[in-house]
C-alpha cells in the first residue's frame, strides 16, 4: 500500500485552531494600513521568470538557486514569486499607475523560495508588502517606519528594534563599493567561500554575513557613510529628524546593507533576538532606480516587506494576544423531526437578526446526550435545546455551558434579546 500523500517539505498547512492568529494579524494591518491611506493590490502568484531576472538579478542566490521556475505547454519560462515588489512594480508600469502619479499600495500573500526549512523560514511563506511611488523625499520614508511601528504596538507585539542606514546615491555607492571590493580582496584568503563568490558579485553582501570568524574583518571595512556628499547627508539627516521628533528609538547601523543596484539613501529594519538566527521581522527601504530598470519611467520608490510566520512566532509566544476565534457563540440542539425543521428556521432567524452572531446548528445524528458533548467541544458559550415539546410550545431552552447556571426556558421571540445579555460579541449590532 502506497503511503499518504504529503505536503512538500517547507510548505505547511494553517490548521483551524491556527487561522484565528491569521486573520488577527491580516484584519490589524488591513486597518493600520487603510488609516495611512494605503490601498490593496492584488498580483498573480506566477510571472516570467524575466521579470525576476530584471529586478533581483540574474547572479543572486534567489535566481539562481532558490526559484521554482519551469517551463508553461507555450514554452515560456515562469516562475512563482520569491517576493512581491518586482510584482507591484510591473502591475504599476502595465496599468499606468506609476508616471507623474502618488502611489500607496500594500498587498499579502504567499512567496516561494527553495530555501532549507527552518523557524521563521519556510519554502512557502507569507508576506505583507507595502510600497509607494512618486514620492522623493525623506518624508515618505518617515512614514513607512512610523507604519510598520504602529502596527508592532496595535499587535500588541514588543522586543523588536529599529536598525537604520543610507547607501547613498548610485555613484557614492559605485565608489564604496570598489574601496570594497578592493579591502576584502586583499584579504581574500580569510573570507569563506560564499563570501568570496559575493566579492565578485555582490560585494555589499559580504557585510551581512553571520559568520562569526568574519566579523572582525567586517568592523574594519571602509564604511559607506565616509563616502557621502552633502545631499544625502543632508538627507539621512532629515529622515533622523523626522524620527527624533516623532520619537521613535533607532540604532544606526552602518552595515545593514542591500545588495542590489537600485536600492539608494534609506534602508532599515525592524529586528528581535526571539527568533533565533531568523532575526529580521520587517525590513524597508527605498529603490528609486527599479521601475526604470523594469521598463518604466524613473520613478522614486520606497516600500517594506513584513514576514507574517516571523509575526506570528511572535504573537504565539504572548499569551496576552487576544485574537478572534471561530468558535460558535450559540450551538442549536435538536430532537426529533419537527425540532430540526423549526431549528434551521430559528438560526436562520438568529442570523439575520445579528449578523455577528455564529450559530452551529446539529447536524447528522446523535442523541441529547452526544449532542450537548458536540455543544461543549465547539467552544460554544450558549446551548440551545429545541425538542418536541418546545416547538409545540414556542419555546427554547436555553443552558449556559460556562458559567454552569441553570437551564432557563424562554419564547422563541424572546431569544434574540436574551442572547444579547448572555453573549458579548464586539461591535455586534
Amino acid at each position: 500500500m502506497s503511503k499518504n500523500i504529503q505536503a512538500i517539505r517547507g510548505m505547511h498547512d494553517i490548521l483551524p485552531e491556527h487561522t484565528p492568529i491569521w486573520r488577527f494579524l491580516e484584519q490589524r494591518a488591513r486597518e493600520v494600513l487603510a488609516s495611512y491611506g494605503y490601498r490593496e493590490i492584488r498580483m498573480p502568484l506566477l510571472e516570467k521568470t524575466e521579470l525576476f531576472k530584471r529586478s533581483i538579478g540574474e547572479v543572486t542566490d534567489i535566481v539562481e538557486k532558490e526559484m521554482y521556475t519551469f517551463e508553461d505547454r507555450n514554452g515560456d519560462s515562469l516562475s512563482l514569486r520569491p517576493e512581491g515588489t518586482a510584482s507591484c512594480v510591473r502591475a504599476g508600469i502595465e496599468h499606468g499607475l506609476l508616471h507623474n502619479q502618488q502611489q500607496r499600495l500594500w498587498y499579502a500573500g504567499p512567496m516561494f523560495r527553495h530555501e532549507r526549512p527552518q523557524r521563521g523560514r519556510y519554502r512557502q511563506f507569507h508576506q505583507i508588502g507595502v510600497e509607494t511611488f512618486g514620492m522623493a523625499g525623506p518624508d515618505i520614508d518617515a512614514e513607512l517606519i512610523l507604519l510598520s511601528g504602529r502596527l508592532w504596538r496595535v499587535l500588541g507585539i514588543d522586543g523588536l528594534s529599529l536598525e537604520i542606514n543610507t547607501l547613498g546615491d548610485p555613484a557614492e555607492r559605485s565608489a564604496y563599493r570598489a574601496e570594497l571590493v578592493a579591502y576584502f580582496g586583499a584579504h581574500r584568503e580569510r573570507l569563506d567561500d560564499d563570501s568570496r563568490r559575493r566579492l565578485e558579485t555582490n560585494p555589499l553582501r559580504i557585510l551581512d554575513s553571520k559568520n562569526p570568524d568574519l566579523q572582525a574583518l567586517i568592523e574594519d571595512a571602509p564604511q559607506l557613510m565616509q563616502h557621502l556628499q552633502g545631499e544625502s547627508r543632508d538627507r539621512f539627516d532629515g529622515l533622523t529628524a523626522l524620527l527624533d521628533e516623532a520619537g521613535v528609538d533607532y540604532r544606526v547601523n552602518t552595515r545593514l546593507v542591500r545588495g542590489l543596484d537600485y536600492y539608494s539613501h534609506t534602508v532599515f529594519e525592524w529586528v528581535t533576538d526571539r527568533l533565533g538566527a531568523q532575526g529580521t521581522v520587517c525590513a524597508g527601504g527605498r529603490y528609486d532606480g527599479l521601475v526604470e530598470q523594469l521598463g518604466g519611467r524613473a520613478t522614486p520608490a520606497a516600500g517594506f516587506a513584513l514576514g507574517m510566520e516571523r509575526l506570528i512566532a511572535m504573537l504565539e509566544d504572548q499569551p496576552r494576544t487576544q485574537a478572534s476565534d471561530d468558535a460558535p457563540h450559540v450551538y442549536v440542539v435538536l430532537g426529533g423531526e419537527a425540532a430540526q425543521r423549526r431549528g434551521f428556521f430559528l438560526a436562520e432567524q438568529l442570523r439575520d437578526a445579528w449578523p455577528a452572531l455564529r450559530v452551529q446548528l446539529n447536524c447528522g445524528v446523535g442523541g441529547f446526550k452526544a449532542q450537548m458533548k458536540r455543544a461543549d467541544r465547539s467552544g460554544a458559550r450558549i446551548a440551545l435545546i429545541l425538542g418536541e415539546e418546545e416547538v409545540a410550545s414556542g419555546s427554547v431552552g436555553v443552558k449556559d455551558l460556562r458559567a454552569g447556571a441553570e437551564q432557563e426556558t424562554i419564547s422563541q421571540a424572546a431569544l434574540a434579546v436574551r442572547l444579547r445579555g448572555l453573549v458579548d460579541i464586539d461591535g455586534a449590532g
